[in-house]
């Protein structure tokens, strides 16, 4: 190995040179590294690139894992596009950095304090009326809106580039959602778990310190200063590109996580809808654009928002986190007069400037004579808007792009292209030198604002072009002295309260672990059942004329569990595999295991999380035309297996709470229906019963070896029908489900005014003990036409009362509505 000096270039690093356009982070022109950037070098270089790259594609593999992804969500999952090399940056760099970021901070927090107030920008003409006023994120009913906890800025966020002379500068202000440090957090723990040694070594400053910002001025901005105060983060849900870095930080944080389904407004408060009852919020930290937050006062057709939301804020009863009205403050038009308002309302001078900006409503000519060296931007909507370069574009566009400028200058502005930095990317076929650019986060703390020691790096975009990113990096704030080992984690001499269980479940959260109980259920039985279609099906024959195969037809008819009426035997385990289309059969049910699991993932554990991905990455690759017993066996039992390991972590890695009994009550009651039908198809039907439809239907049902053992080769319907009926003992009876489904109910929270049981306990109560009477001897007697009528009868009513009993659940437990009983009473 090379020896490491201030002269020599590192082996993991050999080759690697700065383009001649940019200057780098890391490195001078002939590849000599920087000197905060050596001891780095050195160590990598220590750990050589083949265990870098093992412990990158380890680390890729476990974050995957505990997403769950698929080809027809929104939600991104970055942390597969982690650069194992941080971003270095020194301590004095930083000092200087984020006093710049605190002084812009303050800035906007007055800025935002003077449109919503005494508009003093406008009378004394630093910027023109229509620069604030034509802005649509200028919220008219938000005016003479109070400052809560003495800033309307809460939280802030700053994208950054790194200027080849030297400067950071701004290039775009984060105001309304200024989101991603969830994802900052994660990148920092992952990054940190491939490169430990050099973490410590390096003396890397931590996050936490900002968190604990973060938490204590939410806690200080409750209204009525309550001592302990209800705080939440609201999301847009499952389906927002962000939802897995708010399920990160709410778990982080210790947060509730919530979307607008999971509030109620009553007598202008906000509430938490949970199965013990109405709880009061007195924070939200928002994840969710102005326009869909309240449909009443915004976009009255979205239905993300809470209804009366802004009424609630108005009265002084819930504190927004940033208010209503902050996007303002993004405005390219407000931005190019930042330094003027600086001056205006500090009486400072800008200490971190934007990249030079112009304001088309004031300096149109300025911005055309420089056409091609700016972007332009649509003022309105900057932070999603497209960035045009005239220079790329062909003389008919730009001409065009001239014209509506022309036309509507006050909709416009211009930002300078500046020549930016690289910093080593890690690739496949080695380290090269990529642009990057660098979001930045405060938090309001007493007069000024802490800044993150750290941040979002994204590799491979400045902003300038068209480019997306290709990456994230971890950023690391280097220490001159002892690292603060800040954690969110109480003091450990501090005696902690202890509790059990907890009945403040958001009645949605209680929702979706129910139906993952269902899907994942209804997804193992599909499953069992396509595995028993394709042993009997093989490539040299068609076999859809057998016995057992028409069996399975009936089955499958009777379940509902894909197309009876296929041709052939392999069209016929296609449909059951979930044909073309992926939306039914197995794939159907994976599919929608899938999506209730995102909608919950910041409740689900690690293990649980990364069964759930892996069962999504089995479902992709699922091939409906899989007929053959060696293929279509691997990838059946694959799935079953991975369903197997989440009933099982359900029930030993589960503890017994509100939200375990409603994901197992879910399990149970699709268990308990899809028997229950099996055994219409296979035993109650006339004709039905044969030797053959008996097998299949232990073999689906996996009680073959239970039944086996017991009566050993007989196969007779008034014992299989017992042992998958009526035998408490066995997990897969009908019986044992309802009596677990007994025992859910009676341990759910109930409410006090009430002595006698609940709807659904009188119905699981009625049908378990119907049920605990019947004789199974009785019910298999035939008629003149072969056909069980008495046991045709009562699986008719059983399959009713379960249906019955799947509503009336959902109706008293997880209705999302406001009742009109009294709060105290109420019971989501």
């Amino acid at each position: 190995m090379i020896e490491t000096s201030h002269s020599t270039i590192l082996p993991l690093l050999t080759g690697y040179r700065p383009t001649s356009e940019r200057r780098d982070e890391a490195a001078d022109p002939e590849g000599q590294m920087r000197p905060h950037w050596q001891a780095l070098a050195k160590q990598l270089s220590t750990l050589g690139a083949g265990e870098i790259e093992r412990r990158w594609q380890q680390t890729r593999h476990d974050l995957r894992d505990q997403e769950t992804p698929g080809d027809d969500t929104a939600s991104a999952v970055p942390h597969t596009l982690l650069d194992p090399i941080p971003l270095l940056i020194e301590a004095d760099e930083f000092t200087r950095l984020s006093a710049g970021l605190a002084q812009r901070a303050r800035v906007l927090d007055a800025i935002l304090a003077d449109a919503y107030g005494d508009q003093r920008m406008l009378r004394e003409g630093v910027i023109a009326p229509a620069a604030l006023l034509a802005n649509p994120a200028f919220l008219r009913p938000c005016h003479g809106q109070s400052r809560i906890g003495g800033h309307w800025l809460s939280a802030y966020a700053a994208d950054l580039v790194h200027a080849s002379d030297g400067r950071w500068l701004v290039r775009s202000d984060r105001i309304q959602v200024p989101g991603g440090d969830g994802w900052a957090l994660a990148n920092r723990l992952a990054v940190s778990r491939i490169l430990p040694d050099s973490f410590r070594e390096l003396r890397v400053r931590r996050h936490a310190s900002y968190f604990h910002a973060l938490r204590r001025h939410l806690a200080s901005v409750a209204p009525r200063g309550r001592d302990n105060p209800r705080i939440v983060i609201l999301t847009p849900g499952p389906y927002s590109p962000s939802h897995a870095e708010h399920s990160y930080l709410s778990r982080y944080l210790g947060y509730t996580l919530v979307e607008g389904g999971d509030l109620a407004i009553s007598d202008d408060t906000v509430y938490l809808k949970t199965l013990g009852g109405l709880h009061q919020v007195d924070v939200i930290l928002r994840r969710q654009d102005d326009d869909f937050c309240d449909p009443l006062e915004f976009r009255n057709d979205s239905t993300l928002g809470v209804p009366g939301l802004v009424e609630s804020v108005r009265a002084g009863h819930v504190a927004i986190v940033n208010p209503f009205g902050a996007a303002v403050a993004e405005s390219p038009a407000l931005i190019a007069a930042l330094p003027a308002l600086c001056r205006l309302f500090l009486g400072e001078e800008l200490l971190l400037p934007s990249i030079e900006s112009w304001w088309a409503g004031d300096s149109l000519e300025v911005i055309e004579s420089r056409i091609d060296e700016v972007a332009l931007i649509p003022v309105f909507n900057p932070g999603r808007a497209t960035r045009y370069l005239p220079r790329e574009m062909g003389k008919a566009a730009r001409a065009e792009l001239i014209v509506q400028m022309r036309s509507r200058p006050h909709a416009w502005a211009a930002q300078l292209l500046v020549e930016t930095t690289s910093v080593p990317a890690w690739q496949p076929d080695g380290v090269t030198p990529k642009p990057f650019s660098l979001r930045a986060y405060a938090v309001a703390e007493g007069d000024s604002y802490n800044v993150l020691p750290g941040g979002l790096c994204s590799i491979g975009a400045t902003g300038q072009d068209r480019t997306p990113p290709t990456a994230e990096k971890d950023v690391w704030v280097l220490s001159e002295g002892p690292v603060d080992e800040a954690t969110l984690l109480p003091p450990s001499n501090r005696p902690l309260e202890l509790k059990r269980g907890s009945i403040e479940l958001p009645s949605r959260v209680a929702d979706n672990l129910y139906w993952i109980g269902r899907y994942a259920e209804r997804a193992e039985a599909t499953a069992r059942l396509a595995r028993v279609i394709a042993m009997r099906i093989n490539e040299d024959a068609d076999a859809s004329t057998t016995a057992e195969v028409a069996v399975l037809r009936n089955m499958v008819r009777s379940a509902g569990m894909g197309d009876s009426d296929a041709v052939t035997g392999k069209s016929f385990l296609a449909s059951v595999l979930g044909g073309e289309d992926g939306e039914s059969g197995i794939r159907g049910c994976l599919k929608r295991l899938r999506h209730v699991g995102l909608a919950v993932r910041d409740r689900l554990s690690t293990d649980t999380a990364r069964v759930i991905a892996q069962l999504e990455h089995a479902r992709l690759r699922l091939d409906p035309h899989m007929i053959t017993l060696s293929d279509g066996d691997r990838a059946l039992d694959a799935i079953i297996t991975g369903l197997a390991a989440l009933a099982g972590m359900s029930t030993e890695n589960t503890t017994r709470g509100p939200g375990w009994r409603f994901l197992d009550s879910g399990r149970r009651i699709e268990r308990a229906l899809i028997t229950t039908e099996l055994l219409r198809s296979s035993i109650a039907e006339e004709g039905s019963a044969s030797p053959a439809a008996l097998a299949v239907l232990l073999e689906v049902a996996d009680s073959t070896i239970t039944y086996r053992s017991r009566y050993l080769a007989s196969l007779q319907p008034h014992a299989v029908l017992d042992l998958l009926l009526t035998d408490d003992s066995n997990p897969r009876s009908v019986l044992f489900q309802l009596e677990a489904i007994v025992a859910h109910l009676a341990a759910l929270p109930h409410d006090s005014a009430h002595v006698l049981t609940t709807r659904p306990e009188r119905l699981a109560l009625g049908a378990w003990t119907w049920l605990r009477l019947v004789d199974p001897l009785e019910l298999c007697k035939v008629d003149e036409n072969e056909a069980r009528p008495s046991l045709a009868h009562m699986l008719d009513h059983l399959s009713s009362d379960m249906a019955l009993l799947s509503d009336s659940i959902a109706s008293h437990y997880l209705s999302h509505g406001v009742t009109t009983r009294s709060l105290s009473n109420w019971s989501a």
